[in-house]
């Protein structure tokens, strides 16, 4: 049995997991992120064992041959051993959508949508991303790292590995640093690995209210030239839709993004269409939500390396009826991945598996497809897809291990957390019992 107490993220002791029913490597030959057919390949090997060592995969093969193997018997004393006893181990999930920067839930905007009110009328009525942003100006970063660790632990609780984690909710320069920051600060006790994204544009806050160029050049001139010069971020991010930043405000802080090294990302289509054209030519790492799509802009985005990033949590909590059509996307060559939006306001859920099961009961995705959405395309949208996404000799050694005997199990028993242990850089964190 695997201790469940809370592991060292700097020690890497060899793991190896044993007796897997199936394993599910997502290797593929394709170069590039997964689409179309491909996207159903889960690279199934039975009765598996996978050796872990120095934080890195260094075998993949049959529990049989694992314990004929001659370095394995000499040290097998010194190695952590877990018998998966018939359990299904995936790659662990990539969240490549989250807003984990937070204070308290938005309990108010929950209770006006359940009688009734749109996202925008709850905006207006002074709820919605700007009624976050006061718990986040008056927290201090201690109290901000506190609450992002523990929705790190949460997610690697469901299976995730690797996070996207972005700012969002300061909106103004002392407040997106400080969440920045306190995203970092976090990410240094947790064994897995985050990847922060500065998103101050995330909505027009309440001091700029019908300025908002003046707020974008804000964001231009001031935030982005300090988060890039303190490496704070890797990913700039913006909200492109009705109510929040147009596309030409997009396309500037894009450019000026380009400008200090720092690739991007955007909120596109959740409330209504935008042309992808002009933002394509930033070659964003993905565009997330996608609900509005005009069919003229697919295939651009299928020749791209751009990943639409859905996140059906948000559909479900918001109480929409219509769901990104992810057929329509995959059928197009499209590449698609799933991720949580982890957020106070529209989807607060950690939970990858629900992301899945959504995408299959209201999306129409298989299971396979989501797995793939969930891991190697996730990673693909992080740019981390050499080291992320799948179990192969030489990646991260980022496992996951569910307590069930087949994987289209993990999207049928929605609502119910089955994984029962996490790896993450080769650091055990949960437990198996026999």
């Amino acid at each position: 049995m695997i201790s469940s107490a809370k592991p060292n993220p700097r020690i890497h002791r060899a793991v190896l997991l044993l007796n897997i029913n199936q394993l599910l490597t997502l290797r593929s030959a394709a170069d590039g992120p997964r689409r179309g057919a491909s996207l159903s390949e889960l690279g199934i090997m039975q009765d598996a064992a996978v050796l872990c060592l120095g934080g890195k995969i260094v075998s993949v093969g049959s529990t049989k041959d694992a314990l004929r193997d001659p370095w394995l018997k000499k040290n097998r004393k010194k190695i952590i051993e877990i018998d998966c006893a018939g359990r299904v181990v995936l790659p662990g999930f990539v969240d490549s959508h989250t807003h984990p920067v937070f204070t308290q839930p938005r309990l108010v905007d929950f209770e006006k949508r359940i009688s009734g009110a749109n996202y925008e009328e709850i905006a207006e009525a002074g709820g919605g991303i700007r009624s976050s942003i006061d718990g986040v100006r008056n927290a201090s970063k201690t109290a901000l790292t506190r609450k992002v660790f523990a929705a790190l632990a949460d997610l690697a609780r469901h299976g995730t590995t690797t996070v996207e984690a972005k700012s969002g909710y300061g909106l103004n320069p002392e407040s997106e640093l400080k969440s920045l920051e306190a995203i970092r600060a976090a990410s240094r006790e947790w064994p897995g690995t985050v990847v922060p994204t500065f998103l101050g544009a995330h909505a027009v806050p309440p001091e700029y209210r019908g300025r908002s160029q003046e707020y974008v050049e804000l964001v231009c001139n001031e935030m982005m030239p300090a988060v890039a010069k303190r490496k704070l971020a890797q990913f700039v991010d913006v909200f492109c839709d009705r109510g929040a930043f147009s596309a030409g405000e997009t396309t500037q802080i894009f450019a000026a993004a380009e400008e200090h090294g720092l690739a991007v990302r955007a909120h596109i289509g959740q409330l209504s269409e935008t042309r992808l054209g002009p933002l394509l030519r930033y070659q964003p790492a993905s565009l997330d939500h996608m609900d509005h799509v005009n069919d003229a802009d697919l295939p651009a985005l299928a020749q791209s390396d751009t990943v639409a990033t859905f996140v059906p949590g948000a559909n479900y909590f918001l109480g929409l009826a219509r769901y990104p059509n992810a057929r329509r996307f995959i059928e197009s060559g499209v590449a698609v991945a799933l991720a949580t939006d982890y957020n106070p306001g529209s989807s607060p859920t950690l939970s990858m598996p629900m992301a899945m099961s959504l995408a299959c009961t209201q999306m129409k995705m298989s299971p396979a497809e989501a797995i793939a959405a969930a891991t190697i395309n996730g990673a693909w949208a992080l740019r981390l897809a050499d080291r992320k996404g799948s179990v192969e000799t030489g990646k991260d050694a980022d496992l996951t291990v569910f307590d069930v005997s087949d994987y289209r199990e993990i999207p049928y028993w929605f609502g119910a957390n089955r994984c029962a242990l996490t790896i993450m850089n080769g650091v055990p964190s949960g437990h198996l019992s026999s």
